[in-house]
């Protein structure tokens, strides 16, 4: 294996702002694994919403808007993923495939040379159901666009796999989010499940997941992306355009339907929860419409309606995506590759969504 450098490349976020706040440099320091601790020489690192929002500062309770990627105006007591400040430079990336290369003390010598992914979610280690402690990699440590990263042994995933590195990187971020929310969904074999924003990385994610449980997926996404949403295994497509959007989805269900996985909320929030039936559950891990909706809570009550946000996922969710991948029930969703050098374009790209699925960095 190849000697360890003192010096690599990395991205650093140096405030809240542009893509001009995502600064290459050549001298970062390689970090050192302490007890507990695993060094990872990354491969790959996939981009998601989490990255743009904490840049741009989305996540201050101050923005009430749909999130555009456009540079906010916000203070930085609570832009962060946690709700608190954020600690620049910062080196982001959650969705990490690499190879450890050297282990902290405590931790077996035989992870050395495994391919591994990461658990985004950081949790405590003496109580790792407290989500009050919660953090996300690349928010509240250092992440993957860099040539190393360094992680707790915890959040660390060997996997076997024939998948290259940049399919893998992929997974982690999106598609154990919805893993989550449709565990916490409970969907059954059977069941029908409402996708919005389908084409993006969640959504994408949402599809295949949704179907590997043998539910029936109706999909929402722009209409020159609905071919290749139904390629990954939607039963049933609708142009998010439609003049009547939840009654198309109605047809589309043919009644009442059982889940509502919902990434984008905004305007359309109100007319799909209606189609929940009585006993519906409505599962939530976004708002790129906006967070701000209106809700008849008459709605909620009356129909017996369970509403879940999920964010903080226990370690089990993980590991289950990792036996998913490694058994072949999925395919990965890559919609583009950059180098880390082209991040600034890569971001561009990302907030434009003209993708499908997951765009991915190729770290040298």
């Amino acid at each position: 294996m190849n000697s360890i450098p003192e010096t690599m490349t990395a991205v650093q976020l140096v405030g809240h702002g542009g893509p001009d706040m995502l600064v290459l440099r050549d001298d970062v320091p390689v970090p050192v694994p302490e007890a507990g601790e695993v060094l990872i020489r990354v491969g790959a690192c996939g981009m998601n919403n989490t990255d743009v929002n904490t840049r741009v500062g989305w996540y201050s309770k101050a923005v009430t808007g749909e999130a555009t990627g456009e540079a906010l105006d916000v203070s930085d007591g609570d832009a962060s993923w946690g709700g608190s400040g954020i600690a620049f430079p910062r080196i982001q990336g959650a969705d990490i495939c690499g190879r450890v290369v050297a282990v902290g003390a405590g931790v077996e010598a035989g992870l050395v040379g495994r391919r591994v992914l990461n658990d985004p979610c950081l949790r405590d280690a003496d109580d790792p159901g407290d989500r009050e402690s919660a953090g996300y990699v690349g928010s509240e440590c250092d992440g993957g666009f860099a040539q190393y990263c360094i992680l707790p042994v915890r959040n660390v995933h060997a996997v076997d796999s024939p998948f290259t590195d940049i399919e893998l990187a992929s997974f982690p971020c999106s598609w154990s989010t919805a893993e989550h929310m449709l565990t916490r969904a409970r969907l059954a074999d059977g069941e029908t499940v409402v996708v919005t924003g389908a084409s993006g990385g969640v959504g994408s994610a949402l599809v295949q997941l949704a179907r590997v449980r043998g539910a029936r997926v109706v999909a929402i996404a722009g209409a020159a992306k609905l071919g290749e949403v139904a390629r990954y295994g939607a039963d049933a497509v609708v142009g998010r355009d439609a003049v009547d959007l939840a009654g198309a989805v109605a047809e589309a269900a043919g009644g009442p339907i059982d889940v509502l996985a919902d990434v984008v909320a905004g305007p359309m929030f109100a007319p799909l929860l209606e189609l929940l039936r009585r006993g519906g559950r409505y599962t939530t891990a976004g708002a790129i419409a906006g967070p701000i909706v209106d809700l008849d809570v008459r709605t909620l009550y009356l129909n017996d309606l369970e509403f879940h946000g999920c964010t903080v996922y226990p370690p089990e969710v993980f590991a289950s995506l990792v036996a998913r991948i490694e058994s072949g029930a999925l395919t990965p969703t890559v919609g583009g590759t950059f180098p880390l050098a082209e991040i600034h374009a890569a971001q561009e790209a990302f907030v434009a969504k003209r993708h499908v699925g997951a765009l991915v960095l190729e770290i040298p």
